[in-house]
Formats: C-alpha cells, structure tokens, sequence
C-alpha cells in the first residue's frame, strides 16, 4: 500500500483549550485524507471527534514549570523556559513523531514555537505553514509596553520567522491587511466557522445538558442571585416522559474567552448593570423589596415583560478571578454570571440551544433590553437575529472555509527560501533564548 502523507499541527499550549487548531486537525484528517500528529501539552481534554479519530495521534509534551526559579529571578525563568521549550519542541519534532509533509502551528505563542518548527521544518524538509490568531507582540506589550526592548525584540522575532514560513492562514481581513503591508507576509484569510457537531440541540439533549450542569448553575459556592433559588435546571422540566421547556426560563447568553487583559469583560458588565437598572426602573419596582422575595416570585412564574437573564462564561485564563470578584460586588438582581470550564462536547452542545445567544461587544443594556423584551415566546428582535445567524452558519461551515483557503496551502509545492542558510539555521538556537509568554487563545 501507497504510504499516506502526514501532518504536524503543533500548540504551544493546551490543545483542549484551542478549538480552531482542533478543527484543524479534524480537516487534515477527513478532508485531506492525512494522518495527523498533534504536538502540544496536556491539560483539556480534545474534542471527542479527534480522541475517536484513527489517523490522529496525540504526543504531549509536559509544561515547563520553574517556580523555584521565577521566585528568585523573573527574568531568568523566562529564558530558561523559553530555552527548555525549544529543546523539547526540537526533540518532539524532528525525533519523537514521524516524519511530516507539513508542519502548522498556532501563532502565538511565537517565542520559542517559530523558530523550533522552523528548525525541524528545515531539517525534515517538510512544508512550514502559520495559522496567526493573533500577533504575540502586541499582547506582550499589554504587561509591558510597546516601546519595550523585549517588545521589539519579540516584534522582530515573531517578524523574521513569519517571513519563512511557507504559507500563513489568519482570522481576519483587518490581520491579513497588516501581514501585507508591514511584514511582507502574504496570508489567506481563513474565517472561524463552526465545524459539523456545531448543531442545534434536541429538547432532551438540553435537559440532560442542564442537569449535568445544575449544580454549577443552580448551586454554585458563596453566590445567591436570581438563578441559585432554583431546584434543578431553569430552562427545562421532565413530565412523565415528556421534556417540556418553562415558561419562566431565564434567556441564556453564552460567550467563550481566554481571561487575557486584552479581553476587556468590564464592557459585559456594564450593560448587565445598565439592564438590571433600565429594567428596574421600566417596572418602577420598589428598591426596597426583598430581593430574595422578587426572586421566588420570578422562578413561580410571574410573568415579566422583560426576563431574567444568565450569562455563562467559559474558559479559562489568568483574569478570571479579578472578573469572579468584580461580579459578586455588583449585586444585580435579575442578572446571573456563571463562570465554568466546559467539556469538549458540552460547549458546541451549550451553543446549539436556540435560545442561546453569544455575547458580542457593541451589546449595551439598551440593546438587551429590545433583544430580550417579551422573552420567550413575543421577543421578535431575538428571533429575526437568531434566524438570520443560523441561515448564515449553516451555509459557511468550517469544512467549505477549510478546503477553499487552507487545503490549497497545504497542496502547494513547497519552494526553497532564503531561510535555508547554514549560518542561520546554525544561529537558530540563539535567537530562543529571550523571555517567551505563554498565551493559549
């Protein structure tokens, strides 16, 4: 039998936690008909889809941890981790996984990944392709600034080994523009679609999602709003062998973030507190009423025109807790937070109730309040904007973006560049030893 080609795709990070290098891997494997070796270090787990796959094939690599060290000398640490990356992603790469066609890799974190896949590109003459969700400069001058020396050191690294690789796919045009004009780097755009198990959900496959995640919900520690005085799931009761969906049931918003400075969440919270108030005020309810009391009559089903709302956060990052604080001193009370590190199943299963609604940044507390009013059965905006999403979603999936933009790049020929000097490849190894930041996207 013929010998199939291979791919690396390669994450400096936790693999679970990089949905799109997942879609990857799952279109390198169905579409291109590739086996495919994934390098990256443990923690999340993937999507069920790719444990499941016979041509994927995982390789995890431990995460550096020197604490002993950072506790002495920050700097330091950073180098001596940078270093240790390199050699481990240099040994997994070019002796640990068979040899690749292709290597491609999540940019960032680019301090030390590029140059490492790089180097082993070289050595295994394989193509060297950049998948750029972000540029890894820019959020390690939000922690320091941009006219810092390891901000343009990092700026011409991530530069330079851009410049080699053999291909680069982006998120967005806006990316694809700036990769032109100021790094010569051509990139195809390639959009963040949802792949196959990004579907609606039956009524059953919610209940049972809202059951498993009852606790968390209805339940969670140090917190009583308008969601924790529920029994069991807001959203759905079982009658018999009947699954019926409440009346009362609080509208669910639902959004995915790393908890990076960049990521500013103080916008979320402002228009859930001008939500709270405008609402408050449209009812001319009483301050002094009982919170506790306004709730029970909202979960009885007292009927509002305006409806409790909960806001499911996932993912994690280091933010996190600076924004679990933030929350719990805001004291809203027809508005609920949940912040949860779901599953690789359970998110797309999450994202395919219909009364789900992810959480952009132009959303003010009066927009929530026209999308929302009348909720569940007379809110008209909400429909109009769902519809419009799924009609939309359904006719661009992942796999028609992924073999239009990005199996071209992977067919390509690959063509020598000037990388392919002894004296740097020599240097290489050099150019890793300046403080790397980890950041998973």
């Amino acid at each position: 039998m013929e010998k199939r080609a291979r791919a690396a795709v390669v994450v400096l990070g936790d693999i679970g936690r990089s949905p799109r290098m997942q879609y990857h891997a799952l279109s390198l494997a169905k579409q291109a008909n590739l086996e495919v070796d994934i390098v990256a270090n443990g923690g999340s787990e993937p999507h069920l889809a790719l444990k499941e796959h016979p041509s994927i094939h995982f390789y995890h690599m431990m995460p550096v941890q020197l604490q002993a060290i950072s506790k002495i000398s920050g700097a330091v640490a950073l180098i001596l981790k940078a270093a240790i990356q390199f050699v481990l992603l240099v040994w997994f790469l070019c002796f640990k996984i068979p040899h690749p066609d292709v290597f491609i890799v999540q940019n960032p974190p680019s301090v030390p990944t590029l140059a490492a896949v790089k180097l082993a590109s070289w050595i295994r003459r394989s193509k060297f392709i950049i998948d750029w969700h972000n540029f890894g400069y820019t959020l390690l001058a939000l922690s320091l600034s941009r006219n810092h020396i390891i901000v343009r050191c990092y700026f011409w690294f991530e530069k330079y080994f851009g410049q080699m690789s053999d291909g680069s796919l982006c998120v967005t045009e806006a990316m694809q523009h700036e990769l032109a004009q100021n790094w010569g780097i051509k990139a195809t755009v390639l959009y963040d679609q949802p792949p196959e198990f990004f579907r609606p959900a039956s009524l059953h496959e919610k209940h049972e999602l809202f059951c498993r995640l009852s606790d968390e919900i209805c339940n969670p520690k140090g917190i009583k709003d308008c969601i924790s005085f529920e029994s069991s799931s807001p959203f759905t009761y079982s009658n018999g062998d009947n699954i019926l969906l409440k009346p009362n049931r609080p509208a669910l918003i639902v959004s995915s973030t790393s908890w990076t400075p960049d990521e500013d969440f103080s916008i979320l919270l402002e228009a859930a507190v001008m939500y709270d108030r405008r609402v408050s005020a449209a009812l001319k309810e009483d301050d002094s009423i009982n919170d506790e009391k306004l709730w029970t009559d909202m979960i009885s089903g007292k009927q509002c025109v305006y409806p409790r709302l909960l806001f499911i956060i996932t993912g994690k990052g280091p933010e996190r807790k600076n924004y679990e604080e933030q929350i719990k001193r805001l004291k809203l009370r027809r508005v609920a937070f949940r912040t949860m590190w779901l599953s690789a199943e359970d998110y797309p299963l999450l994202l395919g109730c219909r009364y789900v609604w992810m959480w952009v940044a132009c959303l003010c507390g009066f927009v929530l309040m026209m999308l929302f009013k009348g909720f569940p059965d007379g809110c008209h905006a909400l429909k109009l904007l769902t519809d419009g999403a799924m009609s939309t979603g359904s006719s661009a999936r992942w796999a028609t973006e992924w073999e239009g933009n990005a199996l071209p790049l992977i067919d390509k020929p690959k063509t020598l560049n000037r990388w392919y000097n002894c004296g740097t490849v020599l240097c290489c190894a050099c150019l890793v030893v300046m403080p790397s930041l980890h950041i998973s996207l």
